[in-house]
Formats: C-alpha cells, sequence, structure tokens
C-alpha cells in the first residue's frame, strides 16, 4: 500500500509568508551562557536491583561510610541496593548561591533500575574541577522494570529504569561570575547564525536606538548602551529584547531516513525539472516441506530392512524428509514520467511532487537525486 507524502510544513499552508519574532528569542547574550557540572555518586535503596558485586563499588561504599566513622572491610559490604551514577546538570548564568537546579542520574555499572532510590550527597564540579554545587534527593525515573524472576522469566520494562531527574535536586554553592556589559559595549550571538537575520537585527535595533547597533558577522551583532541607559544596562536589554524582527530563513531540507521524516522550509525551490521514478521489488521465500512415510512401511513401523544399515537408519526416526522450496517474485513498477515546473512556494513543491504518487521513501531518492542534477536549490541534509 502507498502512502503519499506529506510534508509537515503543510500544516502552515495558510500560514503569512514571514513572521516576526522578538530578538530576546533569536539571539544569546555574550556572558550570560549556561554551564556543566558533573559528579560520581551513590543511589540507595534499590531493594536488590543494584549493581553486583566489585572492588569498585565496594570501596566506593566503604568510603562513603567512613564519613560517619563506620570502617567496614570489603567482605561485609553487600552491592545488591547500591548502584553507582553520574549525576549532570546545567547551571544557568547569573545563579546565586542557594538557588535550586535540575539534575539527572545515570547508572554507570550494572544496576538493573535506579527507580524508588535515594542520591546520596554529590558533589558536582565544572570544567575547572571547582564544586559548583550539591545534589540530593529522591529520583523520579519515567519508565519501570517488572516481573524479572517470575514464573517463566517473564521481564517487563518501560522507557529506561536507569536514568531519572531530580527536580531542584542540586543547590548552588558557588556563582559563577557573568558579564555581560564590557566597555559600555553589549555583544548578541545569533542562535542561528545568518548575515541576513543579523543585519535586519541591527537595522531594527537601530530603529528603536539610532546608531547603537552595528552586525560584525553571521553571528554577532554589537550594541553600544546609549548614553541614557548607563547604569540602567539591565532597563536596556529588557527593551532591546522585546523588539520585533524578521529573521532569514534558509532554503533547506532535512531527510531523517530512519523515521521516514522530511522537514523543508519555506524557502525551498526547484528548476524546472522532470521526474520519472519506478520500483524493482525482489521477494525471495524459503518454505520448508516435510516428507513423512506411507503407514504400515518397514521404515514407518521399524521393521528389520534387507539392509541392516536401513534397519538402523529407520529405527532412529529417520524416515521422515524436510526440504526446501525457493519461491522467487519479481515485481516492477512502472514509473510515472512528470515535469514538475518552476515552484515560488512550497505548498506548490509538495502538491507538484504529490502528484507524482511518490511514496516518502521515494521522495527522499528524488530529493537528492534532483540535488545532484542541479535542480534543488535548497541545502539537502541527511540524518
Amino acid at each position: 500500500m502507498r502512502q503519499t507524502l506529506f510534508f509537515i510544513l503543510s500544516l502552515c499552508c495558510f500560514a503569512v509568508p514571514s513572521f516576526a519574532a522578538r530578538v530576546k528569542d533569536v539571539v544569546l547574550i555574550e556572558g550570560g551562557r549556561d554551564n556543566q557540572l558533573v559528579g560520581y555518586g551513590l543511589v540507595v535503596g534499590l531493594a536488590n536491583k543494584g549493581d553486583s558485586k566489585s572492588d569498585g563499588i565496594v570501596r566506593t561504599v566503604a568510603n562513603s561510610l567512613q564519613r560517619f566513622g563506620l570502617d567496614l572491610q570489603g567482605a561485609q559490604l553487600k552491592s545488591d541496593n547500591v548502584a553507582a551514577v553520574m549525576v549532570t546538570a546545567d547551571i544557568p548564568a547569573y545563579a546565586r548561591a542557594g538557588t535550586r537546579i535540575d539534575v539527572t542520574v545515570a547508572s554507570i555499572a550494572d544496576a538493573k533500575t535506579i527507580s524508588g532510590g535515594i542520591l546520596l550527597q554529590t558533589p558536582l564540579l565544572g570544567a575547572d574541577e571547582t564544586v559548583y554545587a550539591v545534589a540530593q534527593g529522591a529520583i523520579a525515573v519515567g519508565g519501570f522494570l517488572g516481573g524479572e524472576g517470575g514464573v517463566g522469566g517473564a521481564t517487563i520494562q518501560k522507557n529506561h529504569p536507569t536514568v531519572g531527574i531530580i527536580s531542584g535536586g542540586a543547590l548552588v554553592e558557588r556563582e559563577i561570575p557573568a558579564t555581560f556589559v564590557r566597555d559600555n559595549n553589549v555583544e548578541l550571538m545569533l542562535l542561528n547564525p545568518d548575515y541576513t537575520s543579523a543585519a535586519r537585527i541591527a537595522q531594527a535595533i537601530n530603529l528603536e536606538f539610532p546608531q547603537s547597533a552595528m552586525a560584525k558577522n553571521a553571528g554577532s551583532v554589537n550594541i553600544c548602551v546609549p548614553d541614557d541607559f548607563k547604569g540602567y544596562e539591565v532597563n536596556f536589554i529588557a527593551r532591546m529584547g522585546s523588539i520585533e524582527v524578521e529573521p532569514d530563513v534558509p532554503a533547506r531540507i532535512v531527510i531523517n531516513e530512519r523515521t521516514g521524516t522530511i522537514i523543508a522550509t519555506s524557502n525551498v525551490r526547484i528548476s524546472t525539472v522532470a521526474v520519472s521514478h519506478g520500483s524493482l521489488t525482489i521477494s525471495i521465500v524459503k518454505n520448508p516441506v516435510i516428507s513423512q512415510p506411507n503407514p504400515l512401511t518397514q521404515r514407518a513401523l521399524g521393521v528389520a530392512a534387507t539392509d541392516p544399515a536401513a534397519n538402523i537408519t529407520a529405527l532412529n526416526g529417520a524416515g521422515t524428509v524436510v526440504a526446501n522450496t525457493t519461491k522467487l517474485d519479481i515485481k516492477e513498477q512502472a514509473g510515472k514520467f512528470g515535469v514538475v515546473e518552476d515552484s515560488p512556494t512550497i505548498q506548490q513543491v509538495a502538491s507538484a511532487l504529490n502528484a507524482l504518487g511518490m511514496s516518502t521513501r521515494d521522495m527522499m531518492a528524488i530529493f537528492q537525486t534532483m540535488k545532484r542534477a542541479g535542480a534543488l536549490q535548497a541545502e539537502l541534509i541527511l540524518n
């Protein structure tokens, strides 16, 4: 059964040709970036679903207990209820001491699940090996593991039970310095670098604050804080962020062959081109054929044959013969030869190609061939 491709962007067939976005939604202020933290810790209370016993996990548990004055030997420890985990988090810019941030907890050994576990106090380090936050708390896992060891050994699993999160599970202990104004200048970094978008952002800001913005390249716009806002840079950035601008979207088609997804932007153009596409399907099927001996025969009854070796074969049940038959089927589908005219909009491109009755997989091959032929005026990205 053939399925006709419908672009996801066809949902926007009745949308306006362009749109405006706020400056704050398309740029990032230099100096206001997040930073990554990571730590190694223990999750306890796993009800025999934790890591199997190993020297590494035993030493980790023993070292943790020594903080409480308990000096236990490795032979006395069991790790069934404990899992070694890595804890990761992003600390946002301007986070003050005492601010809570979310953390992600993931098992690094052979624990079956960390559902229901408690993360013990875990320092989170930055790239400079300095502790910036401390994580602890109950873990929420968006999955489960059940039925293991039941009758017949049946097991049911949903999602990934060895990865979970702790909402607000870490307390910031050290602030990361962030400077967003340098020499009375603010640097805007575009989330999607583009020369046209950078020029439009600078133009829109200059309409509100004359002669204050200059596009330096495709990825950055430099802003000089006006004299009226000196000492009130936060107010200036708030007003500047609310300015609306129309970013430019490049002509691009993204194809994900694993999921059969095709995404195309509104600026995709196709030059006049003739398209013909047919498919060839080869099917090879092997069917087992079982041959049983006729009833009341020597082979079926196990009666001695004149040849002793044949008697032994019959007694061993070799009278049943299994053979395979192979069926080869080749189907070639006749292709349609059609002309796709110059298409000014993505809606017309989709309509013209859908009129050829192509499936999603056929469409992927056509786009790649169009690109090689020079008829597709867009960037083609394959995932």
